[in-house]
């Protein structure tokens, strides 16, 4: 959606609560007291009364926007600038487009839509055949640790390096279709999850919670993979050091999806904090995910945002 339609769309405050509430409809309400569906809307307090123990039910309550005293229109332009190209807007410039004074409310509001995005994707499990490997993202470090920078290791192992399991679908592509300048495979959804180490129990864990048990897991040959034979219908190992063809023939996606992440973050964000690097890896999943929706994926995050209720456990990754 471009930016005039978004201004046609939404001219003002008014607008973006009509358009609200009709999503909220759609999703469904659910009264907080007694579970009842069935609601009835009072038009002079702008809330719903629940038909069976008339507890009412706001337009903020239950979704994203629960306990946020910003205007409705502050939290339709930053789903329309995180969702209006793939390059994204820091916080501190979404606080320039909206002329706040404070950070810190517009900082909350962000990071709760990118974790919307996060609590999306976790719907869905990867499916076919699967392309997994690990990335190591740099992050700045807790205060604690950056206090003792001369202690930090380097390398693999270093506290300034966030380790992230990534796992991308990938088909083969037929012959009469391949380009000799594009990997022989073609991408499907992705997903990025922060891993506290690379122990081969972690790595199962998480990749059960993400990739359909029928799937095709491809990954190299690092030994804390030996477990996901057991919870995968076929786990195949490239030995990359004993086979002519490298990683990037074998597993293309899934390390050009962490080469994009790692440039998108750099270009947009510089320096991330690890405890909030899974809200990022959320957003660039989320919009990698829908990157065929267009002017739509604006609507998706509008649902997923109003069928969501913040949990600030989830702002940390």
């Amino acid at each position: 959606m471009s930016l005039l339609e978004f201004m046609s769309r939404f001219p003002d405050e008014a607008s973006c609560r009509a358009h609200w509430k009709k999503h909220r409809e759609k999703v469904g309400i659910v009264c907080k007291r007694c579970g009842g569906e069935k609601h009835y809307w009072l038009s002079n307090k702008e809330q719903w009364r629940c038909s069976r123990c008339r507890f009412q039910t706001t337009l903020r309550s239950g979704t994203v926007m629960e306990n946020s005293k910003l205007p409705f229109r502050y939290w339709f332009i930053a789903m329309h600038l995180l969702t209006a190209t793939k390059k994204g807007f820091s916080t501190l410039e979404i606080k320039r487009q909206l002329g706040h004074k404070r950070y810190q409310p517009i900082w909350e509001m962000v990071h709760k839509l990118r974790s919307v995005m996060g609590q999306r994707d976790s719907l869905y499990q990867l499916e076919s055949i699967v392309e997994m490997d690990e990335g190591f993202f740099k992050a700045q470090p807790e205060e604690d640790q950056q206090d003792e920078d001369d202690d930090l290791k380097r390398g693999r192992g270093s506290q300034k390096q966030s380790k992230v399991l990534v796992m991308v679908e990938s088909e083969p592509v037929d012959e009469d279709k391949q380009s000799k300048h594009r990997p022989n495979r073609k991408p499907g959804h992705l997903r990025m999850v922060i891993i506290p180490d690379l122990e081969a129990g972690t790595l199962d864990m998480n990749a059960q919670k993400c990739i359909d048990p029928k799937a095709e897991v491809v990954t190299d040959a690092l030994p804390a993979y030996c477990l996901l034979s057991q919870s995968f219908e076929t786990h195949t190992m490239f030995n990359l050091s004993k086979l002519e063809a490298n990683a990037d023939t074998l597993l293309p996606w899934v390390h050009i999806s962490i080469s994009n992440a790692k440039r998108w973050i750099n270009g947009n964000f510089h320096h991330v904090k690890q405890k909030y690097l899974q809200n990022y890896l959320n957003e660039f999943c989320f919009k990698y995910n829908r990157r065929y929706f267009k002017e739509r994926i604006f609507d998706r995050l509008l649902i997923a945002a109003a069928n969501y209720h913040w949990n600030p456990v989830n702002s940390a990754g």
